[in-house]
């Protein structure tokens, strides 16, 4: 209601009008501004530069003197995204006069504001110009409606508004129809009010169009779009149906539908660099890091794109987490079992780039290359002895077997526990791989066995000798193999270039049902890592979102605090029964990062993430002689049996403070059921959220971490599969399969790193080591139960 007043109002101020501007302005146009595509790119209503999605370039003049080469009118458009420069020549006799107009734009799917400045240069005097501002509003509030208001505010002389309205019964651009009515006093009877027609897309990029104004002469149009340039006609008739005159238009520059798309069948190759690594979300500004949702959409699209007829991916450089690798080689597989090829280039992959590598049609090893088939290992390393030797003492405060957490600070080697559950882990991952290479590469599991314990490292002819590539040669052989295979030679696309991507955004107005792809990434806490703090408004934002159809949480946390963990676990089992919640489980997703996981509806998760570590643990590092040792001291005054725990020393250069004592008897019987307690609240929510019984829960639990897989046996996961497969059972349970969709994520990515602009030198460095950050993150929560894993289990994807 605001927005209406307020156009009300704007109109009534802009209602002084004697000279009429919008429809000499738009005399070269065939609809009303939002009815066709992005108008005349801002020189109509600058709202209309918020859709602009590509840089695009418009050329169109009439010829009202007779001749279809007749110069003395025309305009010149031209836009990039947000931002639109147009001119308009026209000449009479001895007079003529030129009119600029520099537009921007900006605003959301359902509603954009818009700013232009005109002016002009010529005989000004004798076509009464002057300089002027245009405001524009666009509102879409849904698919099937799109309304716009301009109002042109000379800066000498009177002003004029107006409006314009299309509806599109099918809620596509297949059929428009459109009005637009001028608010001005003194009209003519020359002048027209308002205008109305329709504008239909019989076919991809061939539109027609027939517009009726209120002095009872027609416009017709045609235009026929070939992808990056389009030709159009339009002819002016008066009141009678006698032909007046035609205006031409050449469009140059951003891709359009057209006729060709639908006849053109495999004729390229995507070529994907996968070179250094992979996160889940990339900086705004100078950062050009590969993100999983982002690839995995290039591989979906390529996938049902008609003109793609397989992908080359060069690996060279890569270094991507082994779970992200294998929802990547996920995607990969779904293409090929579409008929489509897949071509990789190795030079010297370990044995997770080799598996991932490994679900190509061919694969070329590069001469210099080398094949690492090492197997798979997980080592620790301790620093109970260390720390005896510093003089700092710790007590692990440990009652499940398996919770393993911090045996790195108070053991010199693994517990039992903790050997079993990782040897499972790692036979797990050996299992994978030797089953997918063998698969695809058609060895038997002996053999698979044999490369690793009797050759492990593999030269290229080696591997060639092995069947484990297909040929020897450079990243630019590819394409020859390609050509070879295929019979023909194919061009190579960047993503980019895929149909989809590059297509005008004038086929949905308005928003998109929503599904909202949340990250939980690092260490649960308040104010780092998953940021619970503000991660939570996310939560809540989608939960209560009535456009948001379905929310995945996607979880890569090792767990820390479990206040953090609660507080998103709860916001999502707000919205159970309301609207879907997936769980997608990336790289780990274990102790609180299962807490974050438990009341998902659906829980899927790689058969290599590390999930489960359902458990407690607590422990209490305090001085045993090193602040004696560095010469410090310490003393106080206190009120209270307790207030001294938790005092000491602050160490040197890390800010943090060590205690200058242990717990005494009934301190430490007080912090034991804590942890009891805070266990069996974990065992019982999971128990709720998995409706599976408590003793069940239990027996699963005791802090043991689980791989994927067995994770699915065990019932703690639904569904193997990645972020493709958790968007596609999202969408299913929304009720949008077959429909149009947006998946947004969340956090926003902040505008650019730091660290981008600091040189390599201490004092300025802004990223800590992953150990030395997650020790810390033990000491500043000292003595607090938390479910979380061990400091090693830490390999989770960064966010940005």
């Amino acid at each position: 209601m605001k927005i209406l007043y307020f156009l009300i109002v704007l109109s009534v101020t802009c209602n002084t009008f004697a000279q009429q501007t919008y429809y000499r302005e738009n005399r070269f146009w065939m609809t009303s501004p939002g009815a066709f595509k992005s108008g005349l790119y801002g020189f109509d209503n600058p709202a209309l530069l918020n859709y602009q999605n590509q840089p695009d370039l418009y050329f169109t003049w009439s010829n009202e003197n007779g001749r279809w080469n007749d110069l003395n009118n025309w305009g010149l458009f031209t836009a990039v995204p947000n931002f639109g420069f147009g001119l308009v020549n026209q000449k009479f006799q001895d007079h003529s006069v030129t009119d600029y107009k520099l537009s921007a734009a900006l605003g959301s799917e359902d509603f954009s504001l818009g700013l232009g400045y005109g002016w002009s240069s010529g005989d000004v005097g004798y076509y009464d110009r002057s300089n002027l501002l245009t405001l524009g509003l666009l509102l879409r509030p849904v698919r099937y409606a799109s309304l716009g208001f301009t109002g042109n505010i000379l800066f000498s002389g009177q002003n004029e508004g107006m409006f314009d309205l299309a509806l599109r019964p099918l809620g596509d651009e297949k059929i428009s129809l459109f009005g637009d009515y001028i608010f001005k006093n003194d009209m003519t009877d020359l002048d027209n009010k308002w205008s109305a027609g329709v504008a239909v897309e019989a076919y991809p990029g061939f539109r027609l169009t027939g517009r009726y104004f209120e002095n009872k002469y027609y416009t017709f149009g045609i235009e026929l779009s070939l992808g990056r340039i389009s030709f159009s006609s339009m002819s002016n008739l008066d009141k009678d149906g006698k032909y007046q005159f035609n205006t031409y238009g050449i469009r140059v520059g951003s891709y359009d539908r057209n006729p060709l798309q639908t006849f053109k069948t495999k004729t390229d190759y995507l070529d994907l660099n996968l070179l250094g690594g992979m996160k889940y979300s990339r900086y705004r500004f100078f950062d050009d890091s590969n993100t999983l949702l982002e690839i995995t959409e290039d591989i979906k699209e390529a996938m049902n794109d008609k003109c793609i007829a397989g992908i080359a991916i060069n690996t060279s450089g890569m270094n991507i987490n082994r779970v992200l690798l294998w929802e990547l080689r996920e995607q990969l597989r779904k293409f090929r079992e579409t008929g489509k090829k897949v071509f990789i280039y190795i030079d010297r992959p370990g044995i997770d780039a080799y598996h991932f590598a490994s679900v190509a049609d061919k694969i070329v090893m590069d001469p210099q290359g080398m094949i690492t088939m090492e197997g798979f290992m997980y080592g620790k390393q301790f620093y109970s002895g260390t720390m005896e030797k510093l003089g700092i003492s710790f007590h692990e405060w440990r009652y499940f077997k398996y919770k393993s957490a911090l045996e790195v600070l108070s053991r010199k080697n693994m517990s039992e526990g903790d050997s079993i559950q990782l040897q499972k882990l790692i036979d797990d991952y050996y299992n994978l791989a030797k089953s997918d290479i063998c698969n695809e590469r058609k060895i038997s599991a002996e053999k698979f066995d044999d490369l690793v314990n009797n050759f492990s490292i593999l030269m290229p002819q080696e591997a060639l000798d092995q069947k484990l590539v297909d040929t020897i040669g450079r990243w630019e052989s590819v394409k020859e193999l390609i050509t070879k295979t295929e019979g023909e030679e194919k061009s190579f696309i960047n993503p980019g270039s895929i149909s989809k991507f590059m297509l005008p955004k004038d086929n949905y107005w308005g928003k998109k049902p929503e599904v909202a792809l949340i990250y939980a990434v690092g260490v649960c806490a308040m104010d780092e890592g998953i940021n619970a703090r503000n991660l939570v408004q996310y939560v809540n934002n989608a939960v209560n979102d009535n456009n948001v159809k379905a929310i995945i949480l996607r979880v890569d946390s090792p767990g820390g605090d479990a206040l953090a963990s609660d507080i998103i676990a709860e916001a999502l089992k707000k919205a159970r029964g309301i609207k879907p919640v997936i769980i997608s489980q990336g790289s780990v997703a274990a102790s609180g990062g299962y807490w974050l996981s438990m009341y998902g509806d659906t829980i899927l998760a790689a058969p290599n993430t590390i999930t489960g570590s359902i458990g407690v643990i607590g422990g209490w590092a305090y001085n045993n002689g090193l602040k004696e040792k560095i010469g410090l001291s310490t003393d106080f005054v206190k009120k209270g049996e307790h207030a001294d725990l938790g005092f000491g020393m602050t160490l040197p250069f890390i800010g943090l403070t060590l205690p200058d004592r242990d717990l005494t008897a009934s301190e430490q019987k007080r912090m034991d059921n804590s942890i009891l307690s805070t266990y069996k609240e974990f065992v019982g929510k999971v128990a709720e959220g998995r409706h599976l019984s408590y003793s069940y829960i239990d027996s699963i639990g005791q802090g043991r971490v689980w791989s994927g897989y067995d994770g699915k046996k065990i019932g703690l996961v639904d569904i193997i599969g990645g972020i493709p497969k958790a968007i596609e059972v999202a969408v299913n349970k929304a009720g949008l399969s077959g429909k149009e969709y947006e998946v947004k994520e969340y956090p926003p990515a902040p505008l650019f790193n730091l660290n981008f602009f600091l040189p390599k030198i201490p004092g300025l460095m802004t990223e800590e080591e992953p150990i030395i950050k997650n020790i810390k993150f033990r000491l500043q929560n000292n003595g607090i139960p938390m479910p979380v894993l061990p400091v090693d289990n830490m390999d989770y994807v960064p966010l940005f």
